[in-house]
């Protein structure tokens, strides 16, 4: 999600009460499971005109319980089937293992226009985008990007046994509960999820630098897009620049798609020159351009890399701390990505 200020978002926060209308009754249940609160939010919460962030439906606002004073966040969809989707999918998940959690559902209406509006737990630490951005010329150690990808692949095993594709996941969905050492990372923004059984996917929602080869042609594809991800991130965490990229400044480029759709990436000297067989091999497995090949969630949480780092028994060479990372003539990763062409995109 993309943080704003307040000023720059005032214009389309609604004000303290405006959401206060009831909900149209009569409306099916989200997912034939639950029904969203038809009362105001405004009777339990007090709405801020401080935007938190941007998903891919809607934006997110900060909020406050008016009980017990809990902070919170918001996040306001128009209704629509895609909107309610949203909402059924990050209900069902919700309470896994690394997954955001939601605390209330109220449909009201806003404008004359009916409202679903999901309250979930405040994730005071920010993005993990920000917490890479902030390392600079500082390389996590592999023992780090271990243990960020275990918790990614917690949240990840959760839903595909479910059989719930993510199909957006990056660092900027993935959000840490407090700034603190003991913080917890989270995936949020359910906006492209969809429940899905074996090549049922077809619609290309994507990110550019995230997406799997198949997702970008007309063939219809399962849950292990979000594996590919998992392979982008990885790099990205133990490098500092994606596996691949347009040179033409386009958010994707013909030259980019070329790349993805036939795995051509490479690990360069020197940024990768410490980093051990075992990470590039597991990288290796999840950048697969055939579906059928690529590691499932099972797999991947049960690679020697991950294991073996997670519980303290990487090589001295796999904990290296890496104080600058050497110069790179790649693309500045950090300083690109915001403007082109890390926003989510549905074709």
């Amino acid at each position: 999600m993309d943080s704003e200020t307040a000023e720059e978002q005032e214009s389309l926060a609604p004000p303290p009460g405006a959401l206060g209308g009831p909900g149209l009754g009569g409306s099916p249940a989200l997912g034939g499971r639950r029904e969203p609160k038809k009362y105001a939010v405004t009777d339990d919460y007090q709405l801020s005109k401080q935007v938190l962030g941007l998903g891919v439906n809607g934006k997110v606002l900060e909020c406050f319980h008016r009980r017990t004073g809990q902070k919170c966040a918001l996040k306001l969809l128009y209704d629509s089937p895609k909107a309610r989707q949203e909402v059924e999918h990050h209900w069902q998940a919700s309470g896994g293992p690394h997954i955001v959690r939601i605390l209330d559902v109220y449909e009201n209406m806003h404008h004359s226009k009916r409202c679903l509006l999901i309250v979930m737990e405040c994730m005071e630490g920010g993005e993990l985008f920000s917490r890479i951005q902030e390392r600079g010329d500082q390389a996590f150690t592999e023992r780090e990007a271990a243990e960020i990808m275990r918790d990614i692949g917690t949240a990840i095993q959760f839903l595909h046994g479910q059989n719930i594709a993510h199909r957006d996941v990056k660092p900027e969905n993935l959000l840490y509960t407090s700034k603190g050492k003991d913080a917890v990372l989270k995936l949020t923004d359910f906006g492209f999820a969809k429940e899905t059984t074996q090549n049922a996917l077809q619609t290309p929602c994507y990110t550019p630098y995230y997406v799997a080869p198949e997702v970008l042609g007309p063939e219809k594809y399962d849950k292990s897009c979000d594996m590919w991800s998992l392979g982008v991130i990885m790099y990205i965490l133990l490098c500092g620049f994606p596996p691949f990229y347009s040179n033409t400044g386009q958010a994707i480029s013909p030259g980019m798609k070329r790349r993805i759709r036939m795995g051509q990436y490479g690990f360069p000297n020197p940024e990768w020159s410490e980093v051990s067989e075992d990470a590039k091999q597991l990288i290796r497995l999840l950048l697969k351009t055939d579906p059928t090949e690529r590691l499932t969630i099972t797999q991947f949480m049960n690679h020697p890399w991950i294991n073996a780092l997670t519980h303290g028994l990487g090589t001295s060479s796999s904990n290296r701390w890496w104080c600058h990372r050497p110069h790179s003539t790649q693309p500045e990763y950090c300083r690109r990505t915001r403007t082109t062409g890390m926003k989510s995109r549905k074709r």
